[in-house]
């Protein structure tokens, strides 16, 4: 049976959980249409998500359409949740981008949109809640020829069910299915990890059963999605999403051979806060570190005494908040909201300590040289691998990328110019000296002192996130918004006219963002949207 993975995408509001249940409905997996207000729906199952009444985290239940196998994933519509429908996006097949007939094309519909498009993901859009009071499907479908990529487009009501068959047929007819293949390799990609330690797999080929070992460990159970439900298997084979115990895996990694990669589709988080608990810090950690396996991108670093967390917005704070209070019982503050500087390396470096020459109580000769790099952090050797263990080597690498990334260091080239230690030392009697003998430990104690003499004399450089930005705006309206962006340290490039609208479009500090998109309705009648997306990180000015 042809299996068809398919990605619900949308704006927050448009509708995309209810349309997720109307299908659901129509395919008989439920008798009765949930209701995101009542928190009934299939896919919102946190309860934090029904008592919000929004998507947090991505969901998959599955249906049949004729003869077609039909995994949906619903994905979060609020741009904080963004890294959520990110990994989605890596296993998708089609996509239903989902539109409201009455607000029309959001910022973050043309943000996902244009995530489709690149990916050469198929889709086709549904235009939603023509039912409602301002609907106007008509205008909204001009803005959809006008602003988002070419797509076959449908139109009706996920509410009452209008529209639902046409889009049902659309779905199966125009959109690519995955055909069942054993005879490859085995090769998918881990792309959600739950509380529970369960990661939900996309099998691009071959198969994977239960009791394989793999590097990540011995798969204990494994459960596809059938008409609603995740049902017990003994193997998951290409085409499928599977719920897959007894790995230690996380976000991204490869199940079997690596399959092709998608890469960054959408910006890493610019904002950070300081998090702190009156209660159990060693607990504040630990659920904080979960919560990273099953979002990398918050980021969880600890900077001495302080735990900080890379963010997308206010809204993923509170939710975060939420969590950990509900979840895991640990009631935390966050601190302000600022956004992340970055330290660019801008020349070379280099420092060594040396084992018994130097004033260091570390059982270890650690030399490092830093040097600029265009993107991510290199580690290198101008030593012999052989030199000292390769437990020592791997401690000072793992420590290196750590305190790199605890400070904002994103791009670097570090390279290791002078190891030594002392090999195990016993007395007499054969009993081990620990005193006299080197450990991971040393190394790891002593190379962000090193690393950090090294930086310091290659200099670095403060760096600010900056973001390109489109500005659509009523024509009278250009002068007014133009020195506001200007104001905010925002540089238009280019401005052109389509009849009474106009498009600016330019630079944006990332600091500056929330203010200009406050004061845009007071200058644009209510009419203007600002559409970001990160593209640099820039010496502050």
């Amino acid at each position: 049976m042809p299996t068809l993975n398919l990605g619900i995408l949308a704006h927050v509001d448009a509708g995309k959980t209810t349309l997720t249940e109307r299908l659901l409905l129509a395919a008989g997996v439920i008798d009765r249409l949930g209701r995101v207000d009542d928190g009934t729906t299939q896919t919102d199952t946190l309860a934090l998500e029904r008592a919000r009444g929004i998507t947090i985290k991505s969901a998959v239940v599955s249906f049949a359409i004729g003869a077609t196998t039909v995994n949906l994933i619903d994905t979060p519509g609020h741009p904080d949740f963004i890294a959520e429908v990110e990994r989605v996006l890596s296993v998708l097949d089609g996509a239903v981008l989902v539109v409201s007939a009455v607000e029309g094309v959001q910022a973050q519909t043309r943000v996902l949109a244009r995530a489709l498009d690149r990916l050469g993901i198929p889709a086709v859009v549904f235009v939603n809640k023509t039912d409602r009071r301002g609907a106007d499907p008509g205008r909204v479908r001009a803005e959809i020829a006008r602003k988002l990529p070419p797509a076959p487009v449908f139109e009706g009501s996920a509410l009452t069910g209008d529209g639902v068959d046409e889009l049902r047929e659309a779905v199966v007819d125009l959109l690519p299915k995955s055909e069942e293949d054993t005879t490859g390799p085995l090769s998918g990609t881990v792309f959600k990890v739950d509380r529970r330690k369960a990661v939900l797999v996309r099998v691009f080929s071959g198969t994977l059963r239960v009791r394989q070992k793999l590097p990540a460990g011995k798969v204990t159970a494994i459960h596809v999605f059938e008409q609603g439900k995740a049902v017990r298997r003994d193997r998951v084979t290409a085409g499928r999403i599977a719920r897959v115990t007894g790995l230690d895996a996380r976000i991204g990694d490869a199940i079997g051979e690596p399959p092709a990669s998608a890469g960054r589709q959408f910006a890493p988080p610019t904002l950070r806060t300081v998090v702190t608990t009156g209660g159990d810090k060693g607990a504040l950690h630990a659920a904080l570190a979960q919560l990273a396996e099953q979002d990398p991108l918050i980021g969880l670093q600890v900077d001495g005494s302080e735990i900080l967390l890379s963010l997308y917005g206010e809204v993923q704070k509170e939710v975060i908040q939420a969590t950990l209070a509900d979840e895991y019982g640990v009631d935390v503050e966050f601190g302000e909201t600022t956004t992340i500087h970055v330290q660019r390396v801008t020349g070379t470096g280099e420092s060594v300590r040396l084992i018994g020459q130097d004033a260091d109580p570390f059982l270890a000769t650690v030399g490092l040289r830093v040097e600029p790099a265009d993107s991510g952090v290199t580690f290198g050797l101008a030593v012999e691998p052989g030199s000292m263990p390769a437990a020592f080597f791997r401690a000072v690498e793992e420590t290196v990328r750590a305190t790199l990334a605890s400070w904002s260091v994103p791009a670097c080239a570090v390279t290791m110019t002078h190891s030594g230690y002392y090999a195990r030392q016993s007395h007499s009697h054969g009993t081990f000296d620990k005193s006299m003998s080197s450990t991971a430990g040393d190394f790891r104690d002593l190379t962000p002192i090193v690393l950090r003499e090294a930086l310091d004399r290659a200099g670095t450089v403060e760096c600010e996130p900056i973001h390109r930005f489109t500005l659509d705006v009523p024509a009278d309206t250009i002068s007014a918004v133009t020195q506001a962006v200007a104001r905010v340290r925002g540089i238009p490039k280019q401005t052109t006219m389509d009849g009474p609208e106009a498009r600016i479009e330019g630079d944006l500090p990332a600091a500056e963002v929330h203010g200009l998109q406050r004061r845009l309705p007071g200058l644009t009648r209510g009419e203007g949207v600002l559409e970001t997306e990160f593209d640099r990180y820039e010496p502050r000015t």
